[in-house]
């Protein structure tokens, strides 16, 4: 007679792991060829990576999850030469979220001045654009170009990461 534990054993060893079983279909919304021309342009445009830092400037987290999202292993952005940074000093591009608030405004110039040249902003969510929601409010300066200059928009709220992906690569194809 096998023990419990045997058969426990010998029934994972035959069937395989759970996690197996659950796996995503291999990219059903073209997200994979989206990020292989994003790293693609990242090589043409650079001749590197592609290092992003991202500013949360007052925003509600919805597109932080997004971007958490994008950074996930279904979507890998690191494998296609893109990666986010934890300073302004590494990075290429300023992803920037949320309506600026009063109090992240001079934060928000500040970490703009230290990026190097050449760099590119990119306002992410419709509150990165005019405020959003929160136009109006006493509490918040209002887009992101109100403080520093913005090369790319990409709209949604919060936008997919498939839209992120989009908005990255019309940015290295269109910016000088």
């Amino acid at each position: 007679m096998i023990p419990p534990i045997s058969k426990v054993l010998f029934k994972h060893l035959v069937r395989g792991p759970h996690t197996m079983r659950n796996v995503p279909p291999p990219d059903p919304d073209g997200s994979e060829e989206l990020a292989r021309a994003l790293g693609e342009a990242v090589r043409q445009r650079l001749g590197r990576s592609l290092a992003i830092r991202e500013v949360d400037a007052g925003s509600c987290n919805a597109c932080e999850l997004e971007i958490h999202a994008v950074n996930n292993p279904i979507y890998d952005l690191e494998r296609f030469g893109i990666r986010f940074v934890a300073s302004p000093r590494h990075a290429d591009v300023l992803l920037v979220t949320g309506p600026v608030s009063t109090n992240m405004a001079e934060a928000l110039r500040r970490t703009y001045d230290a990026t190097p040249d050449p760099k590119w902003v990119v306002a992410m969510g419709d509150c990165g654009k005019d405020g959003g929601c929160f136009k109006g409010s006493y509490a918040v300066v209002g887009g992101v170009h109100e403080v520093v200059p913005v090369d790319l928009h990409i709209p949604g709220c919060p936008p997919s990461p498939k839209q992120i992906l989009a908005g990255l690569l019309a940015l290295l194809e269109t910016v000088s």
